[in-house]
């Protein structure tokens, strides 16, 4: 094919594409300045040289220039301004420049003879089409290539066809339903190809996804060749077939109703492990074929070429068996319905998901002590699939459909021989109580019963699932999760349930705190650190109960501060911050008083470390952005009767008529929350970047937090300092910086309160002096002067209504207007960064002549006369 670009582009784009690949960073970053500056000089040579590329060029050049001609068509025009709207290099792109780009593409679809490059080709097209169609320009020359290369005899070429259809489907969705059915019913039936069928069946999901209803009711027998693809498949291909079906389950369930007794009836042999009953256990061996003795020594790392492919073939069938049962999951819980009419459907997804939870290696129980619960919550050899496959069963047919089947395994299962299956069978009742509350809280006494005894099992990991073993303290990894177990249960427990266990338990924790002086023993840092932050809870339940217990525990807290300056410690120091602030809350001032000072001291030197403070943020952050996050407990009252007596830590206010109560300490705990972010925040800068956009997501709406003023106001203080920390670390996207000036100007227009809009206007302002004026956008310019056109309206409308007031109400009325004065001189600040010249200016001039300051130069012409 002859060239469509001149010589000389092809050789300069030749060279910076060799220098792209280059590692050394500075020849790379040279490379892509070359490439922003061609592109936004002339974008269509040089993307048609990119596809020019594709069809003449050495297999490296042509595979990396499809990639990076994907990459380079829709991204936004270099040099584009901000305020214009979002154009591509593909919308500078002239009508015939489009044009030779699709003949080139369909030049490489139809000739590239390597199959990886033609992929390549392919995801490219697939996106220029989509893409296209969207903007409302066909491309009627690659339908009628695609369907052409549906029948030609090389197989990949027919594989890249059915590609194309699922990842463009609407190259068919204008045509005759019965000629698309056809074309996909051929593909599905390839007997030369499995990578060809494999195709056709994403193509007929991606077409059945996008099709209207009347498509769809004309199109159910594609289902059959559809599942036909399946019985024949070996296992290396199964996979991959099922996963490509899954889909559809979830997006139109209907259609598998005809075949839900032949999906059971293949599926089930899948989910299901092999059968294979080994070795027969003894007394002495219960566990056989778990090790065996071999000679000579090591010959267990040398396997014969059999030992691999029988590897690798467990391994292939345990990939199917997830993706079976992954299929069964997902269409139950798009449709329960279904699967409850269904006979055996749930039975086997209950069993299959019991049986996996089994599946643990038995030689795994050292690295299982010895791991801090901490830092790896998910024991990578645990088959957590099938654990949450029973969960999403449960919570989608609910305890009716799915505790029947589950009884009758799950008994057996915590009296078998294998610690594998007691361990399973607990799980298991853990993964479906939620989804089977309702119904299992009828039985509960029996579920009680039939798990008390494995308090006293023998294996350290089934006694660690009850999470209760708080006495025996050789093994830490169940110390530490029944410490952590104690928290959930303090968190729901009223404080008179817990105070009868008070005393043991406190004296248990103060034992994982320090075990050495008891056995000389060392104890893990994970478990002094879950040991404090279960005391925290604790007193935090048992409330003023506490008391008793603080002259044991406050001094070794106090000691955790003062020593454990390591980095290993950071953890350990955070934890014990929490715990002494949540201990003095519930002791009280009276008991707490006498270590506030050193406390104090202790937390001040802490705070001032600056920058170093980074490590702790880890410990801290999480219980900060909880108690920001917290929701204002309120009671609403028809009329003052209804009142009563106020409950402790209870205030009433009036809002809207209404009288309203409050719970003050959760709005106070919010408002030091607010506080310390923006502490935290103007301290760190760049360094709370991985908090960005949490505490910018709690920011925004707390800025209409109506019940506490200083919730609001540190929200407004603590916006523009996450944009400094944003652009600092360049984690601040477009996104944030525009709903965050939305969310401002909104509040501006709706806000009454003149001090807190001073504040908003301040947010605003220095928002943009961190971000540039570029970044609010025409529209929220726009939306900006309408909001302070109406507070400007709005304030002069109350300074003319003072004019008419009494004069012994006039030291108030200054007051008031004293701190409308510092809204309208922020207000003034914001219209001048905008335009020094802004029109607005006069107004607001105008609005501070009036008012009370009026009188007083009309007094004094008065007296002077």
């Amino acid at each position: 094919m002859e060239a469509v670009v001149p010589h000389e582009i092809t050789t300069e784009l030749t060279q910076i594409l060799a220098n792209l690949v280059l590692g050394d960073n500075k020849i790379r970053s040279n490379a892509e300045q070359a490439v922003n500056d061609r592109l936004a000089q002339t974008p269509d040579l040089y993307l048609l040289a990119l596809a020019q590329f594709s069809i003449a060029a050495d297999t490296e050049m042509r595979s990396f220039s499809l990639v990076l001609l994907r990459r380079l068509l829709f991204r936004a025009a270099p040099g584009q301004q901000p305020r214009e709207g979002r154009l591509t290099l593909y919308d500078q792109l002239p009508a015939h420049a489009l044009t030779t780009l699709e003949r080139l593409l369909l030049h490489s679809l139809s000739h590239e003879p390597l199959d990886a490059v033609r992929r390549k080709t392919v995801d490219t097209v697939c996106d220029l089409a989509n893409n296209s169609m969207s903007r409302g320009r066909p491309w009627h020359a690659l339908q009628a290539q695609t369907f052409t290369m549906t029948q030609t005899g090389e197989a990949g070429f027919r594989e890249c066809a059915y590609r194309l259809f699922s990842g463009c489907p609407n190259l068919v969705m204008d045509l005759q339903t019965d000629a698309v059915l056809t074309v996909f019913r051929k593909g599905l039936q390839d007997s030369q190809s499995v990578e060809v069928r494999l195709a056709a069946l994403r193509a007929s999901v991606s077409y059945l996804t996008a099709c209207d209803q009347l498509q769809l009711s004309h199109s159910l027998s594609l289902l059959y060749p559809m599942l036909d693809t399946l019985p024949s498949l070996p296992n290396i291909h199964l996979k991959s077939f099922l996963s490509s079906l899954t889909p559809l389950c979830s997006s139109h369930p209907n259609l598998f109703v005809p075949h839900m007794d032949a999906l059971l009836s293949f599926l089930r042999g899948l989910i299901m492990p092999s059968v294979d009953s080994g070795p027969t256990p003894t007394v002495a061996k219960p566990f056989p074929g778990t090790s065996s003795f071999t000679f000579p020594p090591g010959g267990s790392g040398s396997r014969t070429p059999d030992d691999n492919e029988e590897v690798t073939e467990d391994e292939e069938k345990e990939l199917v068996r997830k993706a079976a049962l992954e299929f069964m999951v997902s269409l139950t819980e798009a449709k329960p319905a279904l699967a409850k009419r269904s006979e055996g459907w749930t039975a086997a997804m209950v069993r299959a998901s019991l049986e996996g939870m089994g599946e643990l290696p038995e030689d795994t129980l050292d690295s299982w002590l010895e791991a801090d619960p901490s830092e790896d919550a998910q024991d990578e050899n645990y088959p957590h699939v099938y654990e949450q496959s029973l969960d999403r069963v449960a919570c989608a047919l609910g305890g009716k459909a799915v505790l029947p089947p589950a009884f009758q395994y799950i008994p057996s299962m915590l009296a078998n021989y294998d610690w594998r299956l007691r361990h399973a069978g607990l799980m298991a009742i853990a993964a479906i109580a939620e989804g089977t509350s309702k119904v299992m809280q009828m039985e509960l006494g029996k579920v009680v019963d039939l798990v008390t005894p494995m308090f006293k099992d023998a294996h350290p990991r089934v006694r660690g699932q009850l999470c209760t073993d708080l006495e025996k303290r050789q093994n830490l990894v169940c110390t530490s999760h029944a410490a952590a177990a104690l928290i959930n249960f303090c968190e729901g427990v009223e404080r008179d349930t817990l105070v009868p266990y008070l005393d043991p338990i406190v004296e248990r924790l103060l034992k994982m705190l320090n075990p050495g002086a008891e056995d000389g023993k060392v104890v893990k840092g994970y478990v002094q650190e879950q040991a404090i932050t279960t005391l925290a809870m604790v007193a935090d339940a048992s409330e003023a109960t506490f008391a008793k217990h603080y002259a044991s525990i406050m001094p070794l807290l106090l000691n955790v501060l003062r020593n454990a300056n390591s980095s290993d410690h950071y953890k350990l120091r955070a934890k014990a911050m929490e715990c002494a602030g949540l201990i003095a809350i519930a002791v009280g001032r009276n008991v707490f008083r006498a270590d506030a000072n050193t406390l104090i001291e202790l937390l001040i030197k802490i705070q001032t470390l600056g920058t170093e403070f980074e490590p702790f943020l880890p410990v801290v952050m999480p219980p900060l952005l909880n108690a920001a996050s917290a929701k204002a407990d309120v009671s609403i009252y028809d009329d003052e009767d209804d009142v009563g007596e106020t409950r402790e830590g209870w205030e009433t206010i009036s809002m809207d008529g209404q009288i309203v109560g409050i719970r003050t300490s959760t709005i106070d705990e919010k408002c030091q929350a607010f506080d310390t972010l923006v502490v935290y925040c103007a301290t760190l800068g760049g360094r709370f970047a991985p908090y960005l956009a949490q505490s910018l997501e709690l920011s925004l709406p707390a800025l209409k937090f109506y019940f506490h003023d200083g919730v609001r106001e540190a929200a407004s203080r603590l916006i523009p300092l996450l944009f400094s920390c944003g652009k600092q670390s360049g984690t601040l996207t477009s996104q944030m910086v525009a709903a965050s000036f939305l969310q401002l100007i909104n509040t501006i227009r709706a806000e009454t309160d003149p001090s807190f809009l001073s504040s908003l206007y301040r947010a605003l302002a220095d928002g943009l002096r961190v971000v540039g004026i570029p970044a609010l956008t025409p529209d929220l310019q726009a939306t900006l002067i309408e909001a302070t056109k109406h507070q400007l309206q709005t304030l002069a409308d109350k300074r003319k209504r003072r004019a008419e007031s009494p004069e012994d109400d006039r030291e108030e009325l200054a007051l008031l207007e004293e701190v409308e004065e510092f809204a309208l001189e922020d207000m003034e600040k914001l219209l001048k960064i905008l335009d020094g010249q802004h029109p607005l200016l006069v107004a607001v001039s105008s609005v501070r002549d009036l008012g009370f300051n009026q009188w007083d130069s009309e007094e004094e012409r008065d007296s002077d006369g």
